[in-house]
């Protein structure tokens, strides 16, 4: 099963039979396969889960997958593209990664990606969940938050200032699917977006958390017997400068 919104990136990728492809923090392999197999590429997926890269080996033994992390990876020959689905947002140093990329195409090259952008479920982390954390770490809000999460121009200046020509940057606020399991479906998000601190706490803590935050989203969040939260995802396509 392809991952929300994978497929259409990768239409917007338009991958071409011969093309050489990474897939950048690849996890389980779906897209990479789904790029080989409409394709004819020749695509490799990285990934620094070493136990996603062990499944996809496993479920697609015909395709190169192989652990690196994406702020160091280093390719043998220049790419034709670099593609990236839900990842660069787990990523604080995006010049880091940018680079490598650059490193990695072609003059012409292309670099394809979506991750979630600036405000991405902002109702529920800004307002809300930061403070909760905050005051039980006594630390600044921001620091409980695992993403990166730029705005547009940030993020596009970032790419110009690595020598990329920016094509099409969108902001994608996709249809908000329920969180699944009720209560618990909005624990679940919370607990990814506390990151390790959330560990950390006992679980009498983690439950106060949950049920804190749930009072104060219940009247905007809660719709139907279920958790919504508000999804908001760039999407862009740059190319490297042909004179780099």
């Amino acid at each position: 099963m392809l991952l929300f919104g994978g497929e259409s990136l990768v239409d917007l990728l338009d991958p071409q039979d011969g093309e050489k492809i990474l897939d950048l923090g690849c996890g389980t392999g779906e897209l990479t396969e789904n790029i080989a197999q409409t394709s004819g590429a020749c695509v490799r997926g990285i990934d620094s889960c070493c136990s996603m890269i062990s499944t996809a080996q496993v479920k697609y033994p015909d395709i190169n997958f192989s652990v690196a992390d994406a702020r160091s990876f280093q390719v043998e020959k220049p790419l034709d593209a670099v593609f990236s689905h839900q990842v660069l947002h787990w990523i604080k140093e995006p010049d880091a990664v940018i680079n490598c990329v650059e490193q990695a195409l072609k003059p012409g090259g292309r670099f394809v990606a979506e991750f979630n952008w600036e405000g991405h479920v902002g109702a529920i982390v800004g307002p809300h969940l930061s403070v909760v954390l905050s005051e039980i770490s006594g630390q600044e809000p921001e620091a409980h938050n695992p993403w990166y999460c730029p705005s547009i121009d940030e993020y596009a200046g970032l790419l110009q200032q690595h020598g990329f020509d920016v094509r099409e940057a969108v902001l994608v606020e996709p249809p908000t699917p329920p969180l699944q399991g009720g209560r618990w479906g909005l624990g679940s998000l919370i607990q990814g977006l506390a990151g390790e601190f959330w560990w950390e706490l006992s679980e009498d803590v983690r439950s106060h958390v949950i049920r804190t935050v749930e009072e104060h989203l219940r009247s905007t969040q809660y719709r139907d017997g279920n958790w919504m939260a508000d999804y908001r995802r760039l999407r862009f396509v740059a190319v490297k400068n042909s004179s780099r």
